[in-house]
């Protein structure tokens, strides 16, 4: 006997999640901005600038591929309805039986097509599927700092490792007294930029110090900067006289050349102040390649950021974090508690957070840019 309130139930709740689905997707602005493209390429001129031709046809490539998909969970949902109000009907038990196998298998396929859609819209940014570069940085707490610094750098490479993505250090920094002062990664694999932009701010730790014999509770902090490695056929143009190049020995692991040359490098944008080093490949000249990659890759961020057409428009002191902006808390002790205060997330599992456990926090946000992207889209 097929258990009805039990299918309709589940009915229910998928029915809420692809209303949902329906406003992430914008369903109705899609539609109005389908006809607009259709008109356009009913004009004339349309192909004099072939540049601007393709861009928008890629975009209505792409709006077509998200009506379809909601198209297709609207049937789903439909076809799971005609099963329910079927089943009611049904006296045969060997039918009731094929019935309710269908009805099982369609229940199955709808939510991972709803899931699969999710996830994949989370991912519209221009460099959402690029290689991510994860700055680690201590702050405001000393030898706790630096230690938080090391924690973090281990939950992001634990992430990594979880989500089947490479990582590469390209800058470490340690301290012989405890932790790290900066550190550098890059991470590749599919949209590991798309998940890692979630991850940009001051990350805020509370914890009875280690490093404290009084055994009070301390507050220290560390900010992760996180920026999309560039393809190799980005151009950006950048003013030799805007940069300076320093070079400086190499403290962490790479040989016994680490210890006698001055391979690492250094490179400063005059202009903004970023900063960027690495000191990790096997020579300075190749530490300098992998230096001027991540200097274009920030500055091309922020140029994306504050809306400049061109570096050299990028002017004054950029500060990449502002201490005291925490975008998320670990608290350790009174209680276990970790809390992110853009979206208010939260977990208690602090162990599995701390292993890596980040994808909820990183959902969470990814679907608020969504709803502010489609609010100021509405405006």
């Amino acid at each position: 006997m097929i258990n009805i309130q039990e299918y309709k139930a589940e009915y229910e709740i998928i029915q809420i999640k692809v209303e949902k689905l329906g406003v992430l997707f914008d369903l109705d602005s899609l539609k109005i901005r389908k006809k607009e493209i259709e008109k356009q390429l009913e004009e004339q001129d349309f192909w004099n600038d072939s540049e601007k031709a393709n861009s928008i046809l890629q975009e209505n490539k792409n709006i077509n591929n998200k009506i379809e998909e909601f198209d297709m969970i609207q049937t789903m949902v439909s076809d799971m309805e005609i099963l329910i109000e079927m089943s009611e009907e049904v006296e045969d038990t060997e039918e009731e039986c094929m019935i309710e196998d269908q009805l099982k298998d369609t229940i199955v396929k709808t939510k991972e097509q709803i899931e699969e859609i999710t996830i994949n819209m989370l991912f519209s940014g221009q460099y959402d599927s690029n290689n991510a570069i994860v700055s680690i940085n201590s702050g405001t707490g000393g030898l706790d700092a630096q230690d938080w610094a090391q924690m973090l750098l281990r939950m992001y490479i634990r992430w990594s490792e979880a989500r089947g993505l490479t990582v590469k250090l390209l800058d470490l920094i340690s301290d012989p007294a405890a932790g790290i002062k900066t550190a550098t990664l890059l991470i590749k694999g599919e949209n590991a930029y798309g998940y890692l932009k979630s991850e940009k701010g001051v990350h805020r730790l509370v914890r009875m110090s280690p490093f404290d014999s009084s055994g009070k509770r301390h507050t220290s902090f560390a900010s992760i900067d996180v920026v999309p490695e560039l393809d190799d056929d980005t151009e950006i143009e950048i003013n030799q006289s805007d940069i300076k190049i320093d070079t400086y020995r190499a403290s962490g692991a790479g040989g016994q050349h680490v210890n006698t040359t001055d391979s690492a490098v250094r490179i400063t944008h005059i202009p903004t102040g970023v900063v960027v080093q690495c000191q990790n490949e096997r020579s300075q000249r190749m530490n300098r390649e992998v230096a001027m990659k991540m200097l274009m890759a920030k500055l091309v961020h922020i140029k994306e950021e504050e809306n400049k057409e061109k570096i050299e428009d990028i002017q004054g002191k950029y500060t990449q974090i502002t201490w005291g902006s925490q975008i998320r808390s670990y608290v350790f002790q009174p209680y276990k508690l970790v809390k992110d205060h853009r979206t208010n997330a939260e977990n208690t599992n602090l162990d599995a957070v701390m292993d890596g456990k980040l994808d909820n926090f990183m959902y969470e946000y990814l679907k608020q840019n969504i709803n502010k992207e489609n609010e100021n889209n509405k405006k």
